[in-house]
């Protein structure tokens, strides 16, 4: 009901909503969720560092306590709750949450585990030393200032700030309409493009980003992939792809994945609450413990992984179903002139350095006018006593008037002085009035027309506005730059296991009780032939190194047992060791049956590949003498619990198992020298359940010790190598083609001496040699080292055995010709160590024709 002397004014509600909400939405967007392009700050965060620096709180003075600093600037600036201000003021002294924290806390300021702070009566703070940066002139009239929420002071629209803030720190906010969130970067790559860019202001962003390279999060971690980074540099908006740092280590007799670094923003008690329940719900099988062991040293998180887990396997789920990996989505929205724009990487580096250069100009205009003020007064001082004269008239006056008043008249009157230089003589104390206090107040106004001067020629010389933002920034960058904290993997995209593992040469070791190992090719050293050779591997008790092959991280490694079955690896998925690590039981990463032993193996490319597998067949030899071959596609499906290969007969076991691509020439040897060499069409193909046929005949106290697949005749030689070091080479030629099933002829004459032969080898001059012996001790040697000689001899001497020692097992690899030819023999017992032992040429040998995939070792049970 109306009252009396009331008007009421009729209003559309659709207008009045309209109204309301726009007035409402800007306000949001202007005054609380988006930063100001210029110093990267949202208010709330602008009025702690101005309310603190109204309370002195500076990082050269003692804390304060955080309600005091709350209270000062709820009821200064900020008119909304205390926990807003003070939730703002916790996160900037987070060094998990800032890249560079602007608030040093003392107390308890929360936790990675997202614990909270400890209420503001028991915390205490003060300013971070970078946050005096920020500060820096804002009592020069640097920026322009705003009445407070009601008009009884003054503050600061914008700080006149010497860090890129926006850039360095991020932010996020959530206004209407739209939102930020805006990544931290490194501040010395961001002073690097800042400078290129004053340097050149027609940049491009691609040259800007030799400088910055990439976001760098507080927390590290690993960037996986780098086409999200250059789509927020470019646009503003980008997918950065975030992944925890990680290594693999061996705790007890468990693999254990351990975690060092996690993504920006990620809660970790959470991911690890949220891991243990997908492990519970059998979504992320072979994980058998999970323990934070983070302390004050660092943040470590330890999965340890079952038995039969394979890590990276493991790692690829956690990266899939947990916070170990997540993105962060670029949104690069700020306020430019009061209005929300979307800016890529110079956009922002711009509009700072605009901010810079009219700071400078202000504070230069600042500072001119002090000096022009001060020169004035030294000027009526000069005037008053730059004489004896002079100075008894002045005093004269003085002591004669009646008031200040009429002091500072007769002085204006008598000297030409303007009011401001008749009040500072008035001022002057008479110890000033000495004479080495005139010779002081000449020699300061030397001083000060030389800085007018000075300033004078900055505001009229613009390249040296410039010179000076660049001076500034690389002196904060010499303060406060430090190394990046967040790698950077460029290969990531679209996840896969291969896209984890790079695919680079290894060398694959399997000892005679089945420890299997991966190590990277480039930790064997070069030697010369004869040499002692390296320590290259502990074995347990009574074990010794039977298997080595070399391979890269993406292919496949078939496993055949002495029962005749088939089981599957890749080559990642074997634990990676050093060269003298143990390695892992094989049992452990296959499900092979307690009661059955791996035989024999081949290396293959991808088996998803059918021109690939449909090409190739898999060609097995045994110990007497029986050769099978099948075509690799029965064994291209892998399947968990393996398949049957071959069925082998009583007193007999598997030797060798190769690659063939049906024009090859195959050559089997034995242990008392003999060799057969017959094409590999006179073996026909069958199925994967048969027995196969006669490959070579033999004498009764003779058995089969390998076989090799010869591809290029003319290029390529057969190495023997017997028990006792002795082997060699001779031309394939040598050994004249028969049928299927003959008793061969003499490859190496066999003495006392010698020992038995234990190995055959197809080589080249490229090729690199492999021999570890029974001790675990390795020679890396190039073929071209030894010459061919005749078929029918004993050989030269490969490797120097100590005592009773014998060779277990020889491989081909391949040899980089650079590091032969920079290679130089030395003493007997030396390494020869070369710059450039990082081998690609294996991949590329591979994977030129599909004939080449057949090296493999064989080794006499």
């Amino acid at each position: 009901m109306q009252k009396e002397g009331e008007r009421l004014i009729p209003i559309n509600i659709v207008d009045e909503m309209k109204s309301s909400y726009i007035d409402y939405s800007m306000s949001v967007i202007v005054s609380r969720a988006l930063p100001d392009v210029r110093d990267g700050l949202k208010p709330v965060h602008r009025r702690v560092l101005y309310g603190m620096y109204g309370l002195g709180v500076f990082s050269n003075r003692k804390y304060l306590k955080s309600a005091r600093i709350v209270g000062d600037v709820l009821g200064k600036y900020h008119p909304h709750g205390d926990s807003s201000v003070y939730d703002a003021m916790v996160r900037m002294a987070q060094d998990w949450s800032l890249r560079y924290p602007q608030v040093d806390g003392q107390g308890n300021f929360g936790s990675m585990d997202g614990d909270p702070p400890a209420a503001m009566r028991y915390t205490e703070a003060r300013l971070k030393k970078i946050s005096d940066e920020v500060l820096s002139d804002l009592d020069k009239e640097t920026v322009d200032f705003q009445n407070n929420f009601d008009d009884s002071l003054q503050e600061p629209t914008v700080m006149p700030t010497k860090i890129p803030n926006l850039l360095v720190n991020g932010t996020s906010g959530i206004a209407v309409g739209m939102a930020t969130n805006m990544a931290p970067h490194n501040l010395s790559e961001s002073v690097d493009a800042i400078c290129a860019y004053i340097d050149n202001k027609e940049i491009t962003i691609d040259e800007l980003m030799q400088h910055i390279i990439a976001p760098d999060f507080p927390t590290g971690g690993i960037i996986y992939g780098y086409d999200g980074v250059r789509d927020a540099f470019h646009t503003g908006r980008g997918r950065v792809v975030l992944r925890a740092k990680v290594s693999f280590d061996e705790i007890g007799n468990r693999n254990a994945i351990i975690v060092s670094e996690i993504p920006y923003q990620v809660n970790k008690a959470e991911m690890i609450a949220r891991t243990a329940e997908l492990v519970k719900d059998e979504k992320i099988p072979g994980i058998h413990e999970i323990r934070d062991e983070s302390d004050r040293k660092g943040l470590r998180i330890v999965y340890e992984l079952k038995n039969d887990a394979i890590p990276n396997v493991v790692l690829n789920l956690l990266y899939k179903y947990t916070a170990l990996q997540t993105s962060f989505s670029v949104n690069n929205i700020a306020l430019v002139h009061g209005r929300p724009e979307q800016l890529n990487l110079k956009d922002i580096i711009h509009h700072f350095v605009e901010h810079r250069h009219e700071v400078i100009v202000r504070r230069t205009q600042f500072e001119l006018k002090k000096a022009k003020e001060r020169a004035h007064i030294l000027e009526g001082f000069m005037k008053v006593i730059g004489t004896q004269d002079a100075l008894d008239r002045a005093i004269s006056i003085i002591r004669h008037s009646a008031n200040p008043q009429a002091a500072k008249e007769g002085l204006i009157e008598a000297f030409e002085l303007s009011d401001i230089q008749a009040q500072a003589i008035l001022d002057l104390r008479l110890a000033r009035l000495t004479g080495m206090e005139l010779d002081k107040i000449r020699d300061e106004y030397d001083a000060i027309m030389k800085e007018i001067e000075n300033l004078e020629d900055i505001l009229a010389n613009e390249p040296r506005r410039f010179q000076i933002i660049k001076d500034e920034l690389i002196e904060i960058k010499e303060k406060y730059g430090d190394e990046r904290r967040t790698e950077i993997d460029y290969s990531g995209g679209e996840m896969s296991i291969e896209d984890i593992i790079p695919n680079e040469a290894v060398v694959l070791t399997i000892s005679h009780a089945g420890y299997v190992k991966r190590t990277s090719l480039s930790e064997y050293k070069i030697q010369s032939r004869g040499g002692v050779g390296n320590k290259a591997a502990t074995t347990r008790d009574s074990d010794f190194l039977e298997y080595i092959v070399s391979a890269t991280n993406h292919q496949y490694m078939l496993f055949f047992t002495e029962k005749g079955r088939c089981y599957w690896l890749r080559v990642f998925e074997i634990p990676e060791g050093s060269r003298t690590a143990k390695g892992r039981a094989v049992q452990n990463l296959i499900n092979i049956e307690p009661d059955d032993k791996i035989k024999a193996y081949i290396r293959t490319n991808n088996l998803k590949d059918s021109e690939y597998v449909n090409q190739m067949s898999v060609v097995m030899v045994t110990k007497n003498g029986t050769i099978k071959k099948t075509s690799l596609e029965a064994y291209s499906r892998p399947r968990v619990n393996g398949v049957n290969a071959i069925e082998i007969r009583d007193n007999d076991q598997l030797l060798g198992a190769y690659l063939t691509n049906g024009t090859s020439q195959i050559m089997i040897a034995t242990k008392n020298g003999k060799c057969i060499r017959f094409p590999e069409e006179k073996v026909r193909e069958v199925g994967r359940g048969s027995i196969g046929v006669r490959g070579i005949a033999m004498e009764d106290n003779d058995e089969a010790i390998g076989m090799i697949v010869v591809n290029d005749v003319e290029n390529e030689t057969v190495l023997v190598v017997s028990e006792k070091g002795y082997g060699k080479r001779t031309a394939v030629e040598d050994y004249r083609i028969t049928n299927r099933g003959g008793k061969g002829v003499i490859t190496l004459n066999i003495t006392e001496k010698t020992g038995n032969l234990i190995a055959i080898q197809n080589v080249t001059d490229e090729d690199g040699l492999m021999i570890i012996n029974k001790s675990g001790v390795a020679i890396r040697m190039g073929m071209d080292e030894m010459r061919v000689m005749g078929r029918n001899t004993q050989g030269v001497k490969l490797i120097n055995l100590k005592k009773n020692d014998e060779i277990a097992a020889i491989a081909k690899v391949a040899m980089d010709k650079d590091v032969e030819e920079d290679s130089e023999e030395t003493e007997e017992g030396t390494d020869i160590v070369a710059d450039n032992q990082e081998d690609n040429t294996i991949t590329q040998a591979e994977n030129e024709t599909p004939a080449e995939e057949n090296e493999n070792s064989d080794s006499e049970e």
